[in-house]
């Protein structure tokens, strides 16, 4: 991609009413576009990350046994008012539209209703469990407080997936590997280390849940850490009871701030009992199928991951979620090493390497303009052609993370970025 044509730009100063710093620096830096509070769009930069967190989420959802579906955004009001979640005092974020016969359909904020309506069309004996499905769909809540940028959308991207087991036994195996899986999304997209399994509130539905708290002061919510144990408990079950069940003392807990990047609840029979899910059992007579839920907002991730990956001068991507891999910026007035960097440029594509080249004229855009937007946009490493280093041969790489600085002969570049390009294939 060369800079000089990519749909974006970008700017000093994000908009006076955005108060979550990873909001101001992926619109600073054009990655999104704020449309209005809870409401965003993703350029084509934010949409090449938003893509390639998916694609982590995916995979793993694969690997875990997963089925990839797609669900409407529309509901009727019947399933909902069956499991008593249609009012505004059950369900507080509703959105809600008249069709132009009157009636009064949702947007729907979660999917366990219509998806346990169409289970019911396909399970019906032991043999057709588990079944274990999973959608990325667009949700509406009408949220209260959309003031976090990405964090809190009204609009917003989800992945939740859905399991349809036998009985709590077999329940628990899947959750127990959901965990597993959920670790590993987030070691992938590089907050892993940050990012603690927290127990919480079950709700009605079980006596906890688990949420996954990224650490970071800008978080909303509060959680009491065991960095041994690699576990939090959500203040809100903070109690002598609660920890004394997990084996936890208060002296070796710690409060932080965090962000919740994804939740696990087991949902039991509530759905299935509310709506007539229920099977034929192996050995004679009829159960209701034991279900679970799990979701991850891939913006909201994208947008935790700013909070913890940036510093002083902007973004700072992990490898895993960066747009590209590489940014070449030219630098060069002499015509032979502008042409020297265009062919670097073509080199490095053809070998299947990720990169946004910085074309832009250096008569409008000097050395320090586009350094500045380097920083502020946050590619791993960064690659300068300069009048000095093609006349020596050699390309300077630079490392956006510890700004580490390498002068090399540039065909000692071209075969490390044959290398990182092999390695991502």
């Amino acid at each position: 991609m060369k800079q000089s044509k990519l749909f974006s730009k970008t700017r000093k100063d994000a908009p006076k009413d955005e108060v979550a710093r990873s909001a101001e620096l992926l619109i600073r830096a054009g990655f999104v576009h704020k449309n209005f509070a809870g409401v965003y769009s993703f350029l084509p930069l934010g949409r090449i990350v938003l893509d390639k967190i998916v694609g982590i989420i995916r995979t793993e959802m694969n690997a875990l046994g997963g089925q990839e579906i797609s669900l409407p955004a529309l509901q009727e009001k019947f399933a909902w008012e069956e499991t008593d979640r249609w009012s505004d005092e059950k369900m507080d974020v509703w959105f809600r539209t008249d069709l132009k016969n009157g009636t009064t359909l949702g947007l729907a904020p979660t999917h366990e209703e219509p998806l346990t309506l169409i289970a019911k069309e396909h399970i019906s004996s032991y043999r057709d469990l588990p079944a274990y499905l999973y959608q990325f769909q667009t949700k509406f809540r009408n949220e209260a407080r959309a003031k976090s940028g990405l964090l809190r959308m009204r609009e917003f991207l989800m992945k939740d997936l859905y399991s349809f087991s036998l009985d709590e036994k077999s329940h628990a195996e899947f959750y127990e590997k959901a965990k597993a899986t959920y670790t590993r999304i987030f070691d992938a997209v590089g907050i892993g280390a940050s990012t603690f399994l927290t127990f919480a509130s079950g709700g009605s539905f079980s006596k906890f849940s688990h949420e996954f708290q990224m650490l970071t002061d800008a978080g909303e919510d509060t959680v009491h850490v065991s960095r041994d144990k690699k576990i939090a408990v959500n203040k809100e079950v903070l109690t002598p009871e609660v920890l004394a069940e997990l084996g936890l003392s208060e002296s070796e807990l710690e409060p932080h701030k965090a962000i919740e990047v994804g939740n696990i609840f087991s949902l039991g029979t509530r759905f299935s009992e509310k709506l007539g899910l229920v099977y034929d059992q192996e050995g004679g007579g009829r159960a209701s199928v034991f279900m679970g839920s799990y979701g991850i907002g891939p913006g909201r991730l994208m947008g935790a991951i700013v909070e913890v990956c940036s510093d002083e001068k902007g973004i700072v991507w992990p490898a895993s979620v960066a747009p590209f891999q590489i940014h070449l910026i030219n630098i060069a007035t002499d015509v032979a090493a502008i042409a020297s960097a265009y062919a670097l440029y073509k080199e490095l594509e053809d070998a299947g390497a990720s990169v946004l080249y910085d074309d832009r004229d250096t008569k409008s855009f000097r050395a320090g303009a586009k350094f500045t937007d380097a920083d502020l946009i946050g590619i791993p490493t960064r690659v300068i052609v300069s009048d000095k280093n093609f006349e020596a041969g050699q390309v300077e790489v630079v490392d956006r993370k510890s700004g580490e600085v390498r002068v090399m002969p540039m065909a000692d570049f071209l075969r490390e970025a044959n290398e990182m390009a092999d390695k991502q294939k």
